[in-house]
């Protein structure tokens, strides 16, 4: 029975391929890897493998009728790649998708970056998750130097955001760029949309703070899409006064005296970016941020959630062997009521950073525990 079922599947896979692989007809193999690189001998070893397939066309590389694609799978972990594909995928190209967009749009080239500008690639699939389509008005919280802004803008969304650094808000200071010691005058958001042609999508950003929120009620968005800071490359900080600072009883304090920013604990970033999310997103709106997280300590209880906010997704990326960050999608799927607020999610089950820099400390934990491991090992080797 069993052979009878391979017998059938097999005789239709070649039913199915047969008419791209007739004799009159030409045809190419490409070969794509995921998590690894090969090297061109490789990769025509892995064609030259196929030789057992009915292939009767002509082989043509520049124009062929026909494209088969062979896919080798080693995995999700850039620290532990093995040897061999996990999983290895063989058929015929029908469309591209738009993984052009990551070169075209890459970091390396774009006229205004900084220490912690995103990804391409990570940007645009924000964008993808955050559903975000012509017309619509995305926010970024935390916007930085618009990494977020210009794949939104993209697919033709009107884009804005606020950030506290007023350097990067208005492109000025020190330049991230090597062998550049100051940002340009013309290096901003603004600049990085003309690049791309879409400064008309372009609403404005401003220098504020997250944790006071400047926008009316009625400010609605269709998507708020950020990364907010963890406290490695960039500074978790809000504004605040002396009142916010518990004072001694045997401190002496100037009344004039207001500090420039006080901390800004990642459990109170994301407490207030879930109820601002609840309030100003449109109904069925997304909310897509990432989440540092100290893998050890992981679990799925650790994610914030929020009443009015459903959870749609929840997806890792490796940062380091004790390190990851989450990437979280949010939907809005009602309006929030009294008990919505703050003192609701003050009970939240996220509570794993509770003080400034905890996910900086637990960071560089993991960084001196290794280190110390290879020292040790050097030492024994030594001797």
């Amino acid at each position: 029975m069993r052979v009878f079922l391979f017998l059938f599947v097999l005789f239709l896979h070649i039913s199915l391929q047969s008419p791209f692989m007739h004799k009159d007809s030409t045809y190419r193999i490409n070969v794509y890897t995921f998590n690894k690189t090969l090297e061109f001998t490789d990769r025509i070893k892995r064609i030259d493998a196929l030789e057992y397939l009915p292939f009767e066309g002509t082989v043509s590389l520049k124009r062929a009728q026909h494209i088969f694609c062979l896919l080798e799978d080693y995995g999700t972990d850039p620290n532990n790649i093995p040897d061999n594909p996990y999983y290895v995928y063989f058929g015929r190209w029908i469309a591209d998708g738009q993984r052009e967009l990551i070169r075209s749009h890459s970091v390396k080239n774009r006229h205004f970056i900084g220490n912690t500008s995103m990804d391409a690639g990570l940007s645009f699939i924000m964008a993808n998750h955050a559903k975000v389509k012509e017309n619509d008005v995305v926010f970024d919280p935390f916007v930085g130097t618009g990494s977020l802004l210009v794949a939104c803008s993209h697919f033709g969304a009107y884009v804005c955001g606020i950030d506290i650094d007023y350097n990067t808000i208005h492109g000025r200071g020190r330049s991230s760029r090597k062998n550049q010691k100051w940002r340009g005058p013309d290096e901003n958001i603004r600049a990085n949309l003309r690049q791309y042609g879409t400064e008309k999508m372009y609403l404005d950003v401003m220098v504020s703070d997250a944790s006071k929120s400047v926008w009316r009620n009625a400010a609605l968005f269709d998507a708020i899409i950020t990364d907010p800071p963890y406290g490695i490359r960039e500074s978790t900080r809000r504004t605040g006064s002396h009142k916010d600072i518990p004072r001694p009883p045997d401190a002496i304090y100037l009344e004039s005296h207001v500090p420039v920013s006080l901390a800004y604990h990642l459990n109170d970033i994301f407490t207030d970016l879930l109820n601002f999310s609840a309030h100003h997103l449109v109904m069925g709106g997304r909310l897509v941020y990432w989440l540092p997280v100290y893998r050890p300590e992981y679990s799925e209880e650790m994610v914030p959630l929020h009443p009015c906010l459903q959870l749609v997704s929840n997806c890792e990326q490796t940062l380091s062997s004790h390190t990851a960050r989450r990437l979280i999608t949010m939907e809005k799927i009602k309006e929030p009521q009294e008990f919505d607020s703050l003192a609701h999610l003050a009970d939240s089950r996220f509570r794993p950073y509770q003080g400034h820099n905890a996910f900086r400390e637990k960071y560089f934990s993991g960084l001196n525990k290794r280190c110390g491991k290879e020292d040790n090992k050097s030492d024994v080797n030594g001797e």
